[in-house]
């Protein structure tokens, strides 16, 4: 039985980890050729020995997104070992120092958060578009976050960059949409990631907290991010485009 991205190539950033290996290997699972990329060389090499101890096609490259001329040879090496791009999940990003107000927060923290989290999505589809259009279209998920619809005191750059990574989203999607590559975003609440455990354990915020502020009652898992992203790159998506999405648990409902 085929599955929903047979034959399509995937490249996933962040793909060594959470949301990224989560995604990677459902990815895998349901048919396409995967493209793990992350600057831990350790954790993608394992999320693509996943995917194929269970069957799949996968290969990794080393790349951190923040640097232009990594992400044109991530591109470049993923045109070169499979020919084409049809699906891209922008995923890399990192939540920085959290915890302090504005006036606290570093010019260092500033720009790094910036820096990874939202240039490093704009290089991606800087050079995955071109790509895409080669071979008539593609689709691509960028991560932003419950935290790029609204504001949260006590991680003003992270905020800042989610909600650029979702305005970055809604303007790509309209210069493309008459190309065939469809942009959409998606916006994690609180999933259980090493991501999320950092915060928990540097204070910012407690589990209880978190499980309190979610009105389905609990924390997220990163397969219910990688199902969504999954949907959105499938044909089953075709008529979406420019959605910042959010998969919260009905935190920004509120």
């Amino acid at each position: 039985m085929a599955g929903r991205v047979s034959g399509k190539v995937a490249l996933i950033t962040g793909g060594g980890s959470g949301i990224g290996r989560a995604t990677a290997i459902v990815f895998g699972r349901e048919g396409a050729k995967v493209v793990v990329a992350d600057y831990n060389r350790a954790g993608g090499e394992e999320t693509v020995r996943v995917i194929k101890n269970a069957g799949g096609e996968a290969s990794f490259i080393e790349a951190n997104v923040a640097v232009a001329k990594q992400v044109e040879t991530m591109v470049a090496k993923t045109i070169e070992t499979y020919g084409r791009l049809d699906c891209a999940f922008n995923n890399a990003g990192i939540e920085g120092e959290m915890g302090g107000n504005l006036a606290e927060c570093s010019e260092e923290n500033w720009g790094r958060i910036i820096a990874i989290n939202l240039t490093g999505v704009f290089l991606c589809m800087k050079y995955e578009i071109p790509q895409m259009l080669k071979h008539g279209g593609g689709s691509i998920v960028n991560t932003a976050s419950a935290a790029g619809l609204i504001g949260l005191p006590g991680g003003t750059a992270y905020v800042a960059s989610k909600h650029g990574v979702a305005g970055l989203t809604k303007s790509a999607a309209l210069e493309y949409a008459k190309s065939g590559i469809r942009i959409n975003a998606v916006c994690p609440g609180f999933i259980r990631t090493a991501m999320v455990e950092r915060v928990i354990d540097g204070g910012s915020i407690s589990e209880d907290a978190m499980v309190a502020a979610e009105p389905i009652g609990r924390i997220g898992k990163p397969e219910e991010i990688a199902n969504v992203v999954l949907f959105l790159c499938s044909d089953d998506a075709s008529f979406v485009t420019g959605l910042p999405m959010p998969v919260d648990g009905g935190y920004v409902a509120q």
